[in-house]
């Protein structure tokens, strides 16, 4: 049996402990592994794949990044996109795909599968906003980069009597955001769950100062949509820069530095911003993502060898669960209210 692996969409990291495990696992059981490169990118034309040995795994277990690299492809812009990725996949004797990734991916992973192509799916997104699984490769180290941040910005905050605007990873939902900040000791974040008003923050900000405390943090995540930011934060200054999926580029609106200069002038209160941006990607895996990127690649193999697809792996209740492929994209898991409302203690 002949198993291809790929990694789509943004890299993060768990990605190399997530292939290493799918090939792994194959090696054991005799099979043979295909490294398909770039995302979907590289199953298009001609394709652009490698056969995987133990030594080009060996290593990689601590690694940020993805070996595959990777890209926002979209076969499924394209007519008949889907069927000739299929076609190139059966023509190259690949049995079946193990595609990592989040939404993007594995919605044009479903489509495969959907069309009778063996597919099965490992959750990645720094988001964590898939649908029914607890776990997504990249999360606890994208909130371990925050939560570092915060600590290390409280000092020179405190010394300098300063407003920290701290803008970090989230487009549609706040997750990184309010876990970080709350593990991180953020006086206020701003999600886009909910809606806050640059009213709201002066408020907050102007509240501190009269209790005498003489510095604050607020975590703001890049897809925050606050109107009194229009049109400097808006979509349509951007709108020509989308990916293939049809997301616009955030780190181009800069919602961080505008909420930063709007503070100051309303204020008059010196204020800086920090954009963590692609640090929340890059570097090595924490032991969680590690363990669970191993523990989700290993179970995607096992489940193409007993001839199951259409499926993915996902960690409930604590333990390794299997679930339809669709179930995961079926919606956008949100921050939920109690969460939210738990910084309104410590601001």
């Amino acid at each position: 049996m002949r198993i291809g692996v790929l990694t789509g969409g943004g890299d993060a990291p768990g990605l190399n402990a997530a292939i290493r495990a799918v090939a792994r696992r194959g090696f054991e059981k005799g099979f043979q592994i295909t490294g398909i490169k770039n995302g979907w990118a590289g199953v298009l034309d001609d394709g652009d794949m490698e056969d995987l040995t133990p030594a080009s795994v060996s290593g990689i277990l601590p690694l940020g990044g993805t070996m595959l690299g990777t890209s926002r492809t979209n076969p499924m812009k394209e007519k008949g996109g889907t069927d000739a990725v299929v076609k190139l996949l059966r023509r190259r004797r690949i049995d079946g795909l193990v595609a990592i990734g989040g939404d993007d991916t594995l919605s044009v992973a479903a489509a495969m599968a959907d069309s009778g192509y063996p597919v099965v799916g490992v959750p990645k997104t720094i988001d964590n906003d898939l649908s029914v699984t607890e776990f997504c490769i990249g999360f606890d180290t994208a909130v371990g980069i925050v939560v570092e941040s915060l600590d290390r910005l409280h000092t020179t905050a405190a010394s300098h009597h300063r407003v920290m605007v701290v803008e970090v990873m989230g487009r549609d939902t706040g997750w990184v955001g309010i876990v970080g900040g709350l593990a991180g000791g953020a006086d206020m974040i701003v999600i886009p769950e909910f809606s806050v008003d640059l009213e709201a923050v002066v408020d907050h900000l102007t509240r501190r100062r009269a209790q005498g405390k003489q510095f604050s943090i607020i975590v703001v995540c890049e897809g925050v949509k606050m109107p009194a930011l229009q049109p400097a934060g808006s979509v349509a200054a951007v709108e020509g820069k989308r990916d293939a999926f049809g997301h616009v580029q955030l780190a181009k609106q800069g919602i961080g530095e505008t909420l930063s200069s709007r503070i100051e002038e309303a204020t008059g209160l010196e204020t800086r911003i920090t954009v963590l941006g692609h640090l929340q990607r890059g570097g090595s895996p924490s032991a969680v993502d590690r363990l669970w990127s191993t523990r989700l690649g290993v179970a995607a193999t096992d489940l193409l060898a007993d001839g199951k697809a259409g499926v993915i792996p996902i960690r409930k209740n604590g333990e390794v669960a299997v679930v339809p492929l669709r179930e995961v994209i079926a919606e956008t898991r949100r921050v939920p209210r109690d969460l939210y409302e738990l910084q309104q203690v410590f601001g």
